[in-house]
């Protein structure tokens, strides 16, 4: 019989036999210290090369059979034979064999050799290779009565020929098999696969012509399958997905009838990723290997890395076994796997990869031992991570400190681009960067760069009121991994430092004139000056008689007492307190920072000063020979007194509305003209003027105020509650002249404008009020001149909506036209007569209007309105009148305008 056997043996290991390039001439040579190791795990030839061995090299492996043969490894003859050719997680290649396989020399199921051949040249066609010989020795004992091996690529499982009677609950499926053992020739291994839908008997060699591979030890059976077989079928056990072959191996010699159940079942799942830990999950019992469950009992589980057994896994893995599963938790990261770096749709992240090995032992009625071995390769998807920059900058320094990582060892820096060009790490230390590598505790590491704040490549923009923002715009360029792909990083980083001195102003006054001097050091750098809402500049300076003058370290504005940007803070008998405010203001913004501010008090005779509100104060001085009476001038309303006086100048005070103040238009101003004269006295006292001894004394005053500005509200339109306030401007400046002249510009009218909470225009939200509305409801406006003067009638221009508050805005809609409601496919305007009421006196010093949009929108709207102000129609009409015209019902001007 053990003849009979080893013959079988050698027969089957001469049909799997391939011996190409028999007769040819080989040198063998002693292989480099340190490139080939091995073990024998659990009863697996282990071999390891090493990769630098190999770089720019290629390999193939052949086996050497105990008879002398030589066979070159391919994938088919490793899943038939037992063998396995691939690589660690490091990239070592990694060959392992069966201790049954093919060309394994084996002693008494003790004993166990491989040689092989490992073949190493510069060409892929393997001309002029190298050829290392490597014998490997292998001691196993005892071996269980059943043992299974789950490998990446095929499945084996080897059974005592002297196996146990068959079991009760499972005699019908073995009964099934009697017939066709009786078919079976005297001496010759045949096997029946078992499946629901029936049997297939094979001889041997035909099993080995489908990737099978069976045969017998001198007291062993085994038969190793691949996981794609047409016998092989897939079944869910517990969750983990199993293959399975079902199968009965027989033998017949005279009065000896053998079966035994060569039965094998592997999982090819089971693992699960979190992004920190891996996952590996095996069912406890495994039905088709344990048909009597209940007898089943758990003796031994042991897991182990890279064919190492781990001696106290809870310190690094949680294991856990219960009735149904076996689950190994993995961390992400743990000695023993490999964390490399990669690039996948140019996102940088890591992949995690580990070869892990589980053995299962276990007893039940029907085997009396079973060790079942498992070894898993697991890789993890691509997880991604993004790198972190992290600004350390501290602003005393004045010096970027930018932090970049964290990465693998296996990631390096190529090149940073600074201002747009590239560098590599020495060439950025020639550009006065700092550029080095941070090891962190945890093996990972991290690049530093340093860059001082004054380099041309860092942007300087002023912010806030006296710092300046650094940016640092800086792209990395890395190479990734083994595979040393590149990677891409932008990032931006920014430091706000307090390094700008705000200038300070010097004010000074003399009789006549108010002066600053400003420092000019980063003044038009950062800002430019004003006057109110105008520039400073030359046309400026020129229009209203300032004086202008600069050296190398100041500008010097004189200003006269009587011109525009002069504040009257108290205008009086005994004095006139003035001021004159310069803003100091963004260049790019417009941002008010700072005021300079000049303030000085005057004696001054003679004056006008023409408010905002229509006052009118004057200073008339007593210029007449003989002198008069101050106490006895007055104005054309001869009841409108002097408010005070002395013996060379009388102080008057009034309304443009009061006093007997006309008005009048003259080109692009209304004038208000009043009268201040003397009473003089006439003998006798009645009857026709005989004699006076006084001198006549008239004094013309006027006041011009511009008929057109600019007039902006803003109402907010949204379903939804906004926050902050819009703006809301309107004006007021003061001109004051002597009274010399005559003549006194004010540059902003009184008008106002308001929101109506409905069409009766009798409720208005308050001033500088934030207005929500629904976007589709109607908005009404009202614009007001505040004016005592019942002769003259307020005119809208044009009127039109912006999505910002500047006018000049491109995204821009028209509401009225020349006065008129203009329709488009926005919005809808109508105008609203108006009467006199409890707060209309003037029905023409008001016009309103309501707006309709017929589209929906989100967001603010802001209305503009350009207007004048002029005298009304002569005629009257049912028409809408505008100034002189009248609107259509198709909203077109008829008649002239003012002019």
């Amino acid at each position: 019989m053990e003849a009979a056997s080893r013959l079988l043996c050698r027969i089957s290991l001469l049909l799997l036999w391939l011996q190409p390039g028999l007769g040819r001439t080989r040198v063998v040579q002693a292989a480099p210290p340190g490139f080939i190791e091995s073990s024998c795990p659990s009863r697996i030839f282990w071999v390891k090369l090493d990769k630098r061995f190999l770089q720019g090299k290629f390999f193939s492996l052949e086996l050497v059979d105990p008879s002398g043969g030589i066979v070159l490894l391919d994938e088919q003859l490793a899943a038939r034979c037992g063998y396995v050719l691939s690589e660690d997680v490091w990239g070592n290649p990694i060959f392992r064999a069966s201790v049954l396989g093919c060309h394994v020399a084996n002693k008494a199921d003790e004993l166990f050799s491989l040689t092989i051949n490992i073949k190493v040249s510069s060409s892929p066609d393997m001309r002029q290779a190298a050829t290392y010989t490597y014998p490997m020795y292998c001691t196993y004992s005892p071996w269980a009565p059943r043992e299974i091996v789950c490998e990446e690529n095929y499945m084996e499982v080897s059974v005592k020929s002297d196996v146990p009677a068959i079991s009760d609950d499972d005699t019908a499926t073995w009964m099934s098999a009697l017939p066709e053992v009786q078919k079976v020739e005297y001496q010759v291994w045949q096997l029946i696969f078992l499946s629901p839908s029936g049997s297939t008997k094979i001889m041997v060699s035909d099993a080995a012509k489908l990737g099978y591979s069976f045969n017998n030890t001198l007291a062993r059976v085994f038969l190793r399958a691949p996981y794609s077989s047409n016998e092989s079928k897939l079944a869910v056990v517990n969750g983990v997905s199993m293959s399975t072959v079902s199968s009965t191996s027989m033998y017949k010699q005279r009065w000896l009838l053998l079966l035994i159940d060569t039965t094998v079942s592997c999982p090819i799942d089971g693992t699960s990723f979190t992004d920190t830990a891996v996952t590996w999950t095996l069912p406890s019992i495994i039905p088709t290997l344990v048909p009597q469950e209940p007898t089943f009992v758990s003796k031994n589980i042991s897991v182990g890395v890279d064919g190492q057994r781990i001696m106290h896994p809870v310190q690094n893995y949680i294991l856990e076994h219960n009735k149904t599963h076996i689950r190994i938790t993995i961390p992400i990261g743990t000695a023993g796997g490999r964390l490399k770096s990669t690039v996948a749709n140019g996102v940088h992240g890591v992949i995690y990869s580990i070869n892990l090995f589980l053995e299962h032992t276990w007893t039940d009625v029907d085997w009396h031992m079973t060790k079942y071995t498992v070894i898993k390769p697991i890789t993890t998807p691509f997880m991604p991570r993004i790198p972190t920059v992290i600004n350390n900058t501290l602003p005393e320094k004045r010096t970027f400190d930018v932090a970049f990582g964290s990465f693998l060892p296996d990631v390096s820096l190529v090149t940073i681009t600074i201002g747009n060009v590239p560098l590599s790490p020495g060439e950025a230390e020639h550009h006065g960067y700092k550029v080095y590598e941070i090891p962190f505790p945890n093996g990972t590491k991290g690049f530093n760069l340093e860059v001082p704040f004054d380099d041309p490549a860092v942007l300087k923009e002023y912010v806030n009121r006296n710092e300046t923002k650094y940016t640092l715009r800086v792209n990395y360029t890395l190479d990734v991994g083994p595979e040393m792909k590149p990677y891409n990083h932008p990032a931006e980083v920014e430091c706000v430092v307090a390094d700008i001195e705000l200038p300070e102003a010097v004010g000074y006054c003399d009789k006549e004139n108010l002066y600053l001097a400003v420092p000019v050091s980063a003044l038009y750098q950062h800002w430019n000056l004003y006057i109110g809402n105008k520039l400073l500049n030359q046309q400026t300076v020129l229009s209203n008689r300032y004086l202008l003058t600069t050296n190398s370290t100041h500008l010097v504005l004189q200003v006269p007492l009587f011109t525009m940007g002069i504040i009257y803070e108290e205008v009086s008998f005994q004095r006139l307190k003035t001021r004159f405010d310069l803003a100091l203001r963004k260049a790019n913004t417009l941002e008010t920072i700072k005021t300079f501010s000049v303030s000085c008090n005057f004696n001054s005779s003679a004056f006008i000063v023409c408010y905002p509100n229509g006052t009118v104060t004057v200073s008339a001085p007593m210029k007449t020979i003989p002198s008069i009476n101050m106490g006895k001038t007055k104005l054309k309303d001869s009841t409108c007194k002097p408010k005070e006086f002395n013996e060379e100048q009388a102080f008057f005070q009034f309304h443009v509305s009061t006093c007997g103040t006309s008005l009048k238009f003259a080109g692009d101003h209304i004038i208000y003209e009043n009268e201040i004269s003397y009473e003089r006295e006439i003998l006798p006292a009645w009857g026709p003027p005989r004699i006076t001894r006084d001198p006549d004394y008239r004094l013309t005053v006027l006041c011009y105020y511009p008929t057109k500005e600019r007039l902006m509200h803003t109402a907010i339109v949204s379903n939804l509650p906004t926050n902050g306030s819009p703006p809301f401007g309107y004006g007021t400046m003061m001109v004051r002249s002597n009274v010399s002249g005559h003549r006194r510009t004010r540059q902003v009218l009184n008008i106002i404008a308001r929101v109506s909470k409905d069409e009766s225009f009798m409720e208005l939200y308050e001033p500088n009020l934030t207005i929500v509305k629904p976007s589709l409801e109607p908005m009404f406006f009202e614009v007001e001149l505040k004016d005592e003067e019942p002769n003259v009638e307020l005119h809208l221009n044009n009127c039109w909506m912006t999505g910002s508050s500047d006018f000049k805005s491109t995204s821009q809609w028209n509401i009225t036209v020349d006065g008129c409601g203009n329709e488009n496919n926005k919005s809808v305007t109508e105008f609203y007569p108006v009467s006199v009421s409890r707060r209309v006196k003037h029905p023409a010093h008001f016009k309103r209007l309501a707006v309709r949009m017929l589209i929906p929108l989100l967001g603010q709207v802001h209305l503009h309105c350009t207007v004048t102000v002029c005298s009304p129609p002569k005629v009257s009409s049912g028409n809408i009148w505008t100034c002189g015209g009248w609107c259509d019902p198709t909203r077109k001007r008829m008649g002239p305008i003012c002019s």
